[in-house]
């Protein structure tokens, strides 16, 4: 079990290695930050005085080699913009970001569970092919779009709950429904496949023959055993909404990790941009991390694979 662990841990490592240097690369590419941080008639001397100060000058290896090695020890560089510490203004955004998954997997579970079972129960029936559709059209409606027809509607037409900002709990409502929509599609699937599953086992079958209530059967015996799959992946889909949560806390202005990337990507702010990229990096790398191992747990024959 160990060997099998250390190898998961080292295909972490080389994926966050990766993103790493993804991440540096694609940083560079939105332009020389020293056009925005120095006034258009700030003569050329100034100007590479400040490259020079900030590192920009060297050679882009050697700006990896400096990027990765500080953040080994937890220094991503200080903000260009806000001329703090990026770690520490990752970790300041770090909670609404939460706050904000956290809502849009409740919303996800809720939604999918109980259509999962009931198109499972009611197969081929309206509720399953109401499901079948719900499934289609949260795959084929980005977050985006779910997030300003939600505005639309509920905020501007009806002026029912606010369209921005973090606050009370109507704050969080529309956000989380927009950024939850999406993997209602996929959690609706694994219960459905699941208690169909199970539904077909012999225990079931002898359990209804012994005259077994069908609400007690299928709440507490089939989809006790057909959620295991799903509660195996809330971890990926809890990292999957961490990292995803960047438009909709743009649209819906939530003061999240997702919301300052943009902002940096504007202003060119490398270490935040880096700080706030990998770090929900990591934690997407240690979600799926975790969820191995617990198949390994599970399944001692996954550990040989």
């Amino acid at each position: 079990m160990w060997l099998f662990v250390l190898r998961r841990a080292g295909n972490g490592l080389v994926s966050i290695l990766g993103a790493s240097l993804v991440i540096f690369m694609i940083s560079r590419l939105s332009g020389d930050p020293i056009t925005l941080m120095m006034p258009p008639d700030a003569p050329p001397e100034a100007i590479e005085a400040m490259r020079v100060s900030l590192g920009l000058d060297r050679p882009l290896w050697t700006q990896y080699w400096i990027f990765i090695t500080n953040a080994l020890m937890g220094d991503f560089g200080t903000s260009y913009r806000w001329q703090q510490p990026a770690l520490t203004l990752v970790l300041d955004r770090l909670p609404a970001t939460i706050e904000l998954a956290v809502a849009a997997l409740l919303f996800s579970v809720s939604v999918a569970v109980p259509l999962g079972i009931l198109s499972a129960v009611y197969r081929g029936g309206w509720i399953d092919r109401l499901g079948r559709i719900l499934a289609m059209l949260g795959q084929a409606m980005p977050n985006f779009w779910v997030g300003l027809m939600l505005i639309l509607v509920f905020a501007v037409a009806f002026g029912w709950l606010p369209a921005f900002g973090r606050g009370g709990p109507e704050h969080l409502i529309l956000p989380a429904i927009a950024l939850g929509w999406y993997p209602v599609a996929a959690q609706m699937r694994i219960v459905r496949s699941g208690m169909l599953d199970v539904m077909e086992s012999d225990y079931i079958r002898l359990s209804r023959a012994l005259g077994t209530p069908e609400r007690l059967l299928i709440w507490k015996y089939a989809f006790r055993n057909a959620a295991v799959p799903l509660l195996t992946m809330l971890g990926v889909y809890f990292a999957a909404m961490l990292g995803g949560a960047f438009i909709v806390e743009v649209i819906f202005a939530w003061p999240g990790i997702g919301r300052m990337v943009v902002e940096a990507v504007f202003a060119r702010d490398f270490p935040v941009v880096q700080a706030g990229v990998l770090f929900s990096s990591i934690l997407f790398v240690m979600s799926n991390l975790l969820v191995d191992i617990s198949y390994g747990f599970v399944d001692p024959r996954i550990r040989n694979d």
